[in-house]
């Protein structure tokens, strides 16, 4: 079972894995203070939802108060970014930067969810609420089983996931140096389709993370891998709050 998320890749979360013959070698010596649990990855999601709420909160302030949001927001993303892509290398520092994006990417939510905001007043409250409610959905369909996330399943998300992302940077490149306006841009409904199909791509996607963390507890991999699991989830959530802002916008600018 490979899987192919882009963060929480299978070759990661192996490669620190114990054979089958060394887990029956050393299983008399075994340490569980420092292997992944579910329990583990579930607080520390939590301490990273802390952080990046706390963060977003105070430059949500700032911002109220006079502050222009587009220079930490900008700020926070570059970094969180460079974060990201740091762990994905040395998920053994994920102690470290887990903490690290979780209040550098709030700064980016801050900042994003202000403009929004100030735009279009009340459409923060709701896409915090469609976010947390896909998520607890995503979660009981996968507790009870009714997603069975297979191989085909993976590879259906992770090239529609990869399809996104290519679509995006290319959309960038052409609207910064022509005069290209990109197909999701405006409020038409072609525009509110391609947003409704990236939310449920972004959705499928948290199965993907629920699948890797409990697979990772099945192959008793360190403890700091429980950090590392915590920041894909994460990264998954700021995804879909993102794209339910850009959505939301889009169904008020047709009001």
């Amino acid at each position: 079972m490979n899987s192919k998320n882009p963060f929480l890749n299978n070759k990661i979360f192996s490669s620190t894995a114990l054979s089958k013959k060394e887990e029956v070698h050393t299983a008399t010596i075994i340490d569980y203070n420092t292997e992944m649990t579910l329990s583990g990855t579930i607080n520390k999601s939590f301490i990273l939802f802390l952080l990046l709420s706390a963060s977003a909160m105070v430059i949500w302030w700032l911002t109220f108060n006079g502050m222009n949001p587009l220079v930490p927001a900008i700020s926070g993303a570059i970094i969180g970014f460079v974060l990201v892509l740091i762990s994905v290398f040395k998920p053994q520092y994920s102690g470290y930067l887990a903490p690290a994006y979780a209040l550098f990417e709030g700064l980016f939510i801050g900042g994003i969810s202000a403009i929004f905001e100030i735009k279009y007043p009340g459409i923060v409250i709701e896409a915090v609420a469609a976010t947390l409610v896909t998520f607890v959905v995503c979660l009981l369909l996968y507790k009870y089983k009714i997603v069975q996330v297979t191989e085909q399943f993976k590879s259906v998300v992770v090239a529609a996931t990869l399809a996104i992302a290519t679509y995006y940077l290319i959309s960038w490149l052409f609207s910064m140096f022509t005069s290209f306006v990109p197909v999701h841009h405006g409020s038409s409904l072609m525009s509110i389709g391609i947003s409704v199909f990236v939310i449920v791509i972004a959705a499928l996607n948290l199965f993907l993370d629920f699948d890797e963390i409990e697979n990772g507890v099945h192959r008793k991999l360190p403890k700091y891998m429980e950090w590392f699991g915590a920041m894909g989830l994460m990264i998954t959530l700021v995804w879909l709050y993102i794209e339910f802002l850009r959505l939301l916008s889009k169904l008020y600018s047709r009001d």
